[in-house]
């Protein structure tokens, strides 16, 4: 696929707009309390039937500092004695978990996320995994897709080596940005040194798959600083890049009220740096895969996105489309059957209701039929870029075209721009239409439609 197929300024500038990144549908926005706990027990219960694999996901919210970009939920701070009775909680909320599920069902997919999950000491992430070694099954032939966000200035040789005699295979390694300009406006003083040696160390372990984080639109950021530091990553070649636009809610993101707005790039100055980086890395080789992920031809993802069988969910792209995914420790979500769920958000809510012997969930969603189908539809473009008309009919008993009515009359505009193109058995999207895969995908969120919901990062 050559850059000039896959972006066009002129229609990106048309379709910037917010909307979903739909690590889920329904997206959280319509997650509600009535889903509680004995909700939950009971799609846990029934999920045996089936014994389907299963995913976990643990969230360590710990920060040493905190990076002002940042939107996820964190607890910035220097006393790493906290991360004790936070894991003693975890442990428990585990067992309680594992109390719900087979015991035959085996773990081929494990996330830690965070905050910053290599906050932890190399005794604290040993005794986090026995834990789970100990409750759930998890593989020892190392064939599960086992992976782990990682800070670089946190993490050392030594403590990769840990990671992975302990299971991890895959890892993530947050970056941001190079310019030491631009790290000091957010907060994240990061060298080439201490990412590209964790780089190193995992290849040397035998680390399956390492990708890069990359974030455009922060401060001081232009083509030229930002297309530098995609060059340095490139002389290393890591098997993928998540390349995410900034988006700048200061009034929802705290941090974020101390990075001065007129320091960042402008609307026009932000494209190009998408522009010229979408050209670099296409030339490179790598694979455009979707949702700002790029990865090497040889790559699992790209694989599975070549055969069909690639997946998302709430830690982005997965070969691991059959599992029912299970979120630990706190604000973590949970996909379980046919819902989702959603742990409490702060420490001492979380404390409090494990303490009363309660796992702790506080919102979510179950989903009805519509709900399945469109879900269907969305994974479905935003994983392979085309939907086989007849086979969602075949599933799900409806006449797609009657439907999807109101739908496909909104596609049709998108097809006269040259986004995707329309026949009786598939709808395709074409090259230009990939950068701007949520725009196609809004057009089925029913949600989206009737309330108009503006709480969503733009789409570029």
């Amino acid at each position: 696929m050559q850059q000039t197929e896959l972006f066009n300024i002129d229609l990106i500038r048309r379709y910037d707009t917010a909307g979903p990144r739909y690590t889920s549908y329904p997206t959280a926005v319509q997650f509600n309390e009535h889903y509680d706990e004995a909700t939950y027990r009971d799609y846990a219960k029934n999920s045996n039937a089936s014994l389907n694999p299963l995913s976990l996901y643990v969230h360590i919210p710990f920060c040493d500092t905190v990076c002002f970009f940042c939107g996820c939920n964190k607890i910035a701070t220097k006393d790493r004695t906290k991360s004790k009775p936070y894991l003693d909680y975890v442990n428990q909320e585990i067992i309680m978990q594992s109390a719900l599920f087979n015991p035959e069902r085996i773990v081929t997919q494990l996330h830690w996320g965070g905050g910053t999950p290599t906050f932890l000491s190399h005794s604290e992430i040993r005794e986090l995994i026995n834990s789970m070694k100990s409750n759930f099954q998890l593989l020892d032939d190392d064939t599960g897709e086992y992976s782990i966000e990682i800070d670089p200035r946190e993490t050392k040789a030594d403590t990769v080596a840990v990671l992975r005699e302990v299971g991890f295979n895959r890892m993530s390694l947050g970056l941001q940005d190079f310019n030491p300009k631009v790290q000091k406006a957010v907060n994240r003083i990061q060298s080439e040194e201490q990412t590209f040696g964790v780089l190193e160390a995992a290849r040397q372990e035998g680390f399956k798959s390492i990708s890069i984080d990359l974030i455009y639109g922060l401060p001081h950021q232009t083509v030229d600083s930002f297309a530098q530091t995609l060059e340095q990553i490139l002389s290393v070649k890591p098997n993928r890049l998540s390349i995410f636009n900034y988006a700048h809610l200061p009034t929802i993101f705290k941090p974020q009220r101390r990075i001065s707005e007129a320091d960042l790039p402008s609307p026009d100055e932000k494209l190009a740096i998408l522009q010229h980086t979408t050209n670099q890395l296409i030339k490179a080789g790598y694979v455009y895969i979707g949702m700002d992920h790029f990865a090497l031809p040889d790559d699992e993802l790209a694989q599975a996105q070549n055969n069909g069988t690639l997946y998302r969910n709430f830690q982005g792209y997965s070969t691991h489309a059959d599992c029912d995914l299970i979120g630990l420790g706190v604000s973590s979500i949970g996909k379980v059957g046919d819902s989702y769920s959603q742990n409490l958000k702060t420490l001492d809510k979380y404390y409090a209701q494990i303490d009363a012997g309660h796992i702790p969930i506080f919102r979510g969603i179950t989903l009805n039929a519509d709900d399945k189908l469109r879900r269907e539809v969305i994974t479905k473009l935003m994983c392979n870029f085309y939907l086989d008309i007849p086979s969602v009919e075949t599933e799900y008993q409806i006449d797609f075209k009657k439907y999807f009515a109101y739908e496909l009359q909104e596609l049709a505009k998108q097809e006269q721009d040259g986004l995707l193109t329309i026949t009786a058995n598939r709808i395709e999207v074409l090259p230009v239409g990939r950068l701007l895969i949520r725009n196609i995908c809004m057009n089925f969120d029913i949600y989206l439609r009737k309330h108009k919901e503006q709480r969503f990062s733009k789409v570029i």
